[in-house]
């Protein structure tokens, strides 16, 4: 397969009465795939979904992640920055998303970050990450994909250690985000040095 993984209406993460923050379960490998460039006109598909959803509250639509870096292996799944003006506010735009198709998976406070909504999607596999405008990890989310857009050695050191965490068995799919976090910091320490440089 080399496109997100279609909606499974059965599958737990679109079930609406599933309790949020509920880890969901892998019990398995992790699926990796070639970078697909179809995958740009998938997350546009869904941000005109959003924006028709939200209007002019949806203050900043952006594809992050791994399938937003042309050449990166990556889950076949769409990873989605939405911010709005506050995050925490849920009755100003849950409401409105979930009649657009999107369920409320992940309900936190996040230090530094503020709170952070995570919401899937409907047709396909996606991720729709929700921070107030200002949250300092909006910075983090883009900064982090232009540089590996610009930068092929970090691109594929973080591929390379993707691929090589793939091959384990993890019992929640939140332990295989949390085994790259030592990469992802060495990566940003180099992008944060880089952008220092750059400023002085």
């Amino acid at each position: 397969m080399t496109g997100p993984i279609p909606y499974d209406p059965h599958s737990p993460d679109a079930d609406p009465t599933r309790p949020v923050n509920t880890k969901t379960e892998l019990n398995g490998q992790v699926t990796l795939v070639e970078y697909n460039p179809a995958w740009p006109g998938m997350f546009r598909r869904e941000s005109n979904r959003i924006h028709g959803a939200l209007g002019e509250r949806a203050l900043t639509i952006e594809h992050v992640g791994s399938t937003s870096v042309p050449g990166l292996i990556a889950k076949p799944c769409i990873d989605i920055l939405l911010v709005v003006a506050d995050a925490g506010d849920d009755d100003a735009y849950i409401p409105d998303l979930h009649e657009a198709g999107y369920v409320l998976r992940i309900s936190e406070e996040v230090e530094n970050w503020g709170p952070h909504r995570v919401l899937k999607g409907r047709e396909i596999n996606l991720n729709l990450h929700v921070l107030s405008d200002g949250s300092p990890e909006i910075r983090e989310f883009i900064g982090f994909r232009d540089w590996l857009r610009a930068n092929p050695v970090d691109r594929d050191r973080y591929a390379s250690v993707k691929r090589e965490l793939a091959r384990h068995t993890w019992r929640h799919m939140q332990d295989y985000a949390d085994a790259k976090s030592d990469v992802v910091r060495k990566i940003k320490t180099r992008m944060r040095e880089a952008t220092f440089i750059h400023d002085r």
